[in-house]
């Protein structure tokens, strides 16, 4: 009997060795005790090592962390905020909302990023931490609203008058129903604000000033000048946060899909 050749698995494998031999490349070159990328030249922690020495280089990185996480944290209030006003809404409303939401998702960076510029020079905003940080803010709000409002859509109606018949005020409603049965889509999208935020280089490119700078603009500069280990010690390590960074996203959404499937009940005491 002859066996069928799976030409869409071997496809996608074809597809991940392009995607990802570059990236065990460069990682692989992180370990090399040599200098260039011309000739592996055995095993070495050196570039690692140069890496925590850098402290120019670490503090990019804190401030590359402290930008992500501010800006996740506050994008994923206001998107939350949004996708909750956009479920209010009537239809012709909502889809016109969601319209202007979906175009910060679809364009380019560079037009994003020359529009910022443009708007904090005209009012006289320096470049620097607070225009990377709103800029960033901005482009993350988008993809916030895009993963909480699904999961409001499957949030039963009949779940909010429950906790209404029960005595909760609007607050208790949003805080001990709502937020709490929507929480992986909040999860989710702080996750992938976090992410879109950490490696952003288009937009943070055209806002950031003398003095201040992130990873992927600082690894950038240090590109043109030429390939140095050290800058594949240190997108070794971004590489490994990104790749916990999804996994941990898998689970949450994993998570989310497993409460679907439950029955919620409201006890009278949980909303006293």
């Amino acid at each position: 009997m002859k066996h069928k050749i799976n030409w869409g698995a071997i496809y996608l494998v074809i597809v991940f060795i392009i995607l990802y031999l570059p990236i065990l490349y460069l990682v692989g070159f992180s370990f090399s005790s040599g200098k260039t990328m011309e000739k592996y030249q055995g095993f070495s922690w050196t570039h690692y090592q140069t890496l925590l020495q850098d402290t120019r280089m670490i503090t990019i990185v804190i401030n590359t962390l402290i930008v992500a996480l501010l800006s996740a944290l506050l994008a994923t209030i206001i998107g939350t905020m949004g996708a909750l006003a956009i479920k209010r809404t009537k239809n012709a409303m909502r889809n016109t909302l969601l319209s202007f939401n979906n175009v910060l998702m679809v364009s380019p960076d560079v037009i994003i990023g020359a529009s910022f510029l443009i708007l904090f020079t005209v009012i006289g905003m320096k470049l620097g931490f607070w225009s990377v940080l709103l800029s960033h803010i901005a482009f993350s709000i988008p993809i916030v609203v895009l993963m909480v409002l699904p999961k409001i859509d499957e949030l039963s109606p009949t779940l909010l008058d429950a906790a209404a018949d029960l005595g909760a005020s609007p607050w208790q409603s949003l805080t001990r129903v709502m937020l709490p049965a929507i929480a992986p889509g909040i999860m989710s999208g702080y996750f992938m604000a976090f992410t879109y935020s950490l490696d952003d280089f288009a937009v943070t490119f055209f806002v950031t000033g003398n003095g201040f700078s992130t990873l992927s603009v600082e690894i950038y500069s240090r590109a043109r000048q030429g390939i140095d280990l050290e800058i594949n010690a240190l997108s070794t390590l971004m590489f490994l946060v990104s790749l916990a960074l999804v996994i941990g996203y898998y689970f949450i959404s994993k998570h989310g899909g497993s409460r679907k499937n439950q029955i919620v009940t409201v006890k009278e005491g949980d909303v006293q």
